[in-house]
This record gives structure tokens, sequence and C-alpha cells, in this order.
């Protein structure tokens, strides 16, 4: 996918969007995630109470998840601690660590975490007091906090990797172990956070395990101790991250180095005993980011790989610098090798969309999707022999089906209940995708491929919106251009397709008629 559903098809803003005048700046930092708390957070401000009301669950009033996230602060790192027991079904003793700015006054604040023991707070150094309500934990500090104050939350707690009924995500428990799969908000299923993409952070992780079992996560490997029976190994992240983007791998694991391009550290997590049958598809990926290199420009993190986990999700994950993937996928023998391939290149064409061009709220996601899908079908093209135009065509005459059942790519219809990966339909996978196929041929494949290389590179380790995407669309095409994205991305109808008029929608196939 993000989630890279293997049962999907193999062949934002509600309203007008504005109207294009200039290419978007791009945000940076402090400013940027501001920004965007304080859009998001003007439906839930007065729900900012003193200490004496009773504690509600906040959130910055996203429309596909209105509880996600957190308006009063901005995150600028988490500091994780985890110690594995042993044994993938009994809790893991945890300390998170959050250093964040306030952006308002706070008599108290709110984290999301639903899915484990509070054993104590501490805010600055001082006891707090804190309370459940919702998958919120409400903190009350000793004192208030100021707006601009720097300051430091430390949770102690547990992190419970068995799911609770109706809950989705987080810890996966694979035969040897632990991995993680937090989208789209199931990062607080594992650890107290601002559960929101729009408040990137960096991470550092220290995570303790008997020493026969092998820790990777997010990022480099900063230090490895041994302390009797147990190693605790530490990782750090040099880019901001979006905590749904999170993983941590424990298992009797081999991780295996290649060099990338530039030198890039490769480094794949696979089970032990198949180190050696999976090596022919972990040696593909450096040309795979060479590939993509070619087509968006420079890999934008300080390492990848591939974390192939013995169970059973059914999808895919891009978490950043190390895509989450189930080993079956690379054994089955029914799946062509072609196709393989290109599900690899759509978890790594995450890494430029979706993870260092994070959305900023969750109905921006066929930004990642629909650019995930549109490589991987590229480099299906380019290197299976699998030719895109037919594919294309064949989710046009599904697109108008697509769209009354999940929504307009950029209007996606919300979850059903207890179903938070339910926006991950076709309308913003190959429907998405179909809107980038339909912009390429309004502007021509030299700017499109222009305004691909731009668009990462101006939002590098930030969050971008879809009228950013349509500003520089249009500066780049030299007109503007949101009457066609408003059709495109939220038209109910699929438009006429440019270039194709004998291109014509699909009746869905007729159920047999029982007699």
């Amino acid at each position: 996918m993000p989630l890279t559903l293997r049962t999907r098809p193999l062949t934002g803003r509600i309203g007008p969007l504005p109207r294009t005048t200039a290419p978007a700046t791009r945000d940076t930092g402090l400013l940027r995630r501001r920004r965007a708390a304080a859009l998001l957070a003007c439906a839930v401000s007065v729900a900012l109470l003193g200490a004496s009301a009773p504690p509600v669950p906040l959130g910055l009033g996203d429309r596909l998840f209105p509880y996600l996230g957190n308006p009063g602060y901005d995150v600028a790192s988490y500091d994780l601690s985890f110690t594995y027991p042993g044994s993938n079904d009994k809790p893991l003793q945890a300390v998170t660590t959050i250093d964040a700015w306030t952006t308002t006054e706070l008599d108290r604040l709110n984290l999301d975490f639903a899915h484990g023991k509070v054993e104590s707070v501490e805010v600055d150094g001082r006891p707090a007091a804190f309370q459940s309500a919702g998958e919120d934990l409400v903190v009350t500090p000793g004192r208030p906090l100021r707006r601009g104050d720097w300051t430091r939350i430390t949770v102690r707690h547990t992190s419970d990797p068995v799911s609770a009924k109706g809950q989705d995500g987080g810890w996966v428990r694979t035969t040897d172990g632990l991995a993680m799969a937090n989208q789209a908000d199931a990062a607080h299923l594992v650890f107290p956070c601002n559960d929101h993409p729009s408040d990137k952070a960096m991470f550092t992780f220290h995570v303790t395990a008997p020493n026969d079992y092998t820790v990777v996560a997010n990022g480099l490997p900063t230090e490895t101790a041994r302390t009797g029976r147990t190693t605790t190994w530490t990782y750090r992240t040099q880019h901001p991250m979006a905590t749904e983007l999170a993983q941590v791998s424990i298992g009797r694991s081999a991780v295996l180095h290649r060099a990338g391009p530039h030198g890039l550290p490769v480094r794949d997590v696979v089970p032990s005993a198949d180190a050696k049958k999976l090596e022919p598809w972990l040696a593909k990926t450096p040309d795979q980011i060479a590939w993509l290199e070619s087509k968006v420009g420079p890999f934008p993190f300080e390492t990848y790989g591939v974390l192939m986990a013995q169970a059973s999700t059914g999808f895919e994950l891009e978490t950043q610098t190390l895509s989450l993937f189930e080993k079956s996928l690379f054994t089955e023998p029914a799946y062509p090798k072609w196709y393989i391939e290109s599900i690899m290149v759509h978890e790594l064409s995450h890494q430029w969309f979706g993870d260092s061009v994070s959305p900023r709220v969750w109905s921006d996601v066929w930004l990642n999707e629909g650019h995930a899908t549109w490589y991987e079908e590229l480099y299906a093209e380019e290197k299976g022999h699998q030719p895109m135009i037919n594919r294309m065509k064949a989710a046009y005459g599904a697109s108008d089906r697509w769209r009354a059942a999940g929504g307009p790519p950029a209007l996606p219809k919300p979850p059903e209940p207890g179903q938070k990966i339910g926006i991950f339909r076709p309308n913003i996978y190959d429907g998405a995708a179909l809107a980038l196929y339909a912009l390429r041929q309004t502007i021509g494949k030299p700017a499109f491929e222009r305004l691909e290389r731009v668009w990462v590179q101006r939002h590098k380790d930030g969050t971008a919106t879809t009228a950013d995407f349509v500003q520089l669309a249009s500066a780049i095409a030299g007109r503007d251009l949101t009457g066609f994205f408003h059709a495109w991305l939220y038209g109910a109808k699929t438009p006429p397709m440019p270039g194709h008029p004998d291109w014509k929608q699909v009746p869905a196939p007729k159920k047999p008629t029982r007699t």
C-alpha cells in the first residue's frame, strides 16, 4: 500500500479545488507542520479546555480518520525503547519519549494510544496525571504548558502484540517474532504518538531481545550492546518519518548487505533458513533503485531494503527504508516473475511518493498509491513487456464502478467500522494511476516527467496536498489544470480519456442465475 493489497486488479479536499495561480513553494520543518496543524485543528480547537473538564478524545479533524492526531503540539522526535520477552504473544515493556513544541497553551495534551497499559507519565521530568479517553491518552502536566515551549513527554507502558477484537494493524506476529504494519491508523496500537502523517518526526529505536534474535528498524544502526543473555539494538533515522511508516523486525533473521546506486547501503532482512533461496529476488533491488532514479531523481533516504516476513497479512507495505513483504509472495509459483518484480517496484516507489513526500491528510492518499501504481505499471511495461495501455484501458472500463463503490480517487469514502484499511480500494490504485495517464496524455510526456521530478524534490521530507500537485502541474504545463483535475479526481463519473475517444465504461459482469 501502502498496503499493496494483492486482491486488487492486476489488469483532500471536498468541493472545488482552489484556482491555480502559481507553483506552490516548498514547506519545510516547523513552519510546514505548524501550518498543517493549524488547518486541520480548526474544527477541534474549541475542545482544548482546562484541566477541570473531563478528558475527551481529540483529533485533527481528518475527513477519513477524524480522531487521528492531536492539536496543540508539533512532535520533533520519538525515542522508542522496547524489550522483547522472547515470545510474541506477551506484552513488551516499553518507554516512549516524545520531544515536541507546543503550538498553543495547554493545560493538558492528548496522545494517540490504545493498546497497552500505561504505567507512568512524566512531562519535563515531573510526574503527570493521565487518563484514557477513547483511543487517546490524556496527559495533565503538573503545570500548564505555554505556547512555544519545548517539552519532553515520557510514557512508560506495555506494547501488546496480540490484537484486540476490532483492532487491525500495529504489531504483526510472524512465525519467529514480530514486525510492524501501522498503516493507516495503527501506530498508536504500538506506542503513544501523534498518529497522523501531517506530523512527521525523527525516530530512534532501542530494542532489547534475547541474543538469538536479530533486530532491524528504520534507518541505520548506531549501536549494538550485548549484556548477558540479551542484546540491545539501536537504530536512528536521518530523515523525518510519519508514524504509520515505523518498522521494527524482531526474529531469527539473516541481514544481507549489498551496495545500491552511488554506494547506497542496501540491507535485506529474511528468515535465516531461506536466505539462499530468496537471494535472487533480493539481488534485483539495486537495479530497481537505479531504474526509479532515472525516472524521478535520487533515492531520498539513507538506506533501503526488503523485509520478508513469515506472516499472513494479505498486503505489502512501504515502511520507510525497509519495505514489508510476505515471504510467500516470492515463493508462490503461481505469480509470474514480472508481477513480483513490479510489486517490489511499487513499494520502492513509495519511498519517494508517500514516505519522503507524505499526504497532508488521508484523502490525499491517491498521491501515494496512484504514483506507486504508475511506476509499477511502467516497470512492468519496460522490463516485463506488459503494455501499460492494456491495463489503463481495463481500468477505464471499471472506473465508474470503482467511483460508485469507493468514491473518486481524491475523495475516497470513509472505511466501514472495524475496517481501518478499507480506504485502500481500486479507485486510489488503478483509478488514480488512470488520472495520471490522462494527465500525461494532456500535457505531454516531457512535461509529465518534469512534474514528477520537481514534485518529489520540492516536497522532500515534507507533506503535500492535492492542491499542491494541481498548482505545480499547472505551472509546469503553462496553463490552469484545475478543471481537468477536478473532473478526474473528484467527479462521480470518469471523464473521456484524452487521445482515446473509443474507450468506454464496461458494465459489471452479470452474476449467474440459479436455476
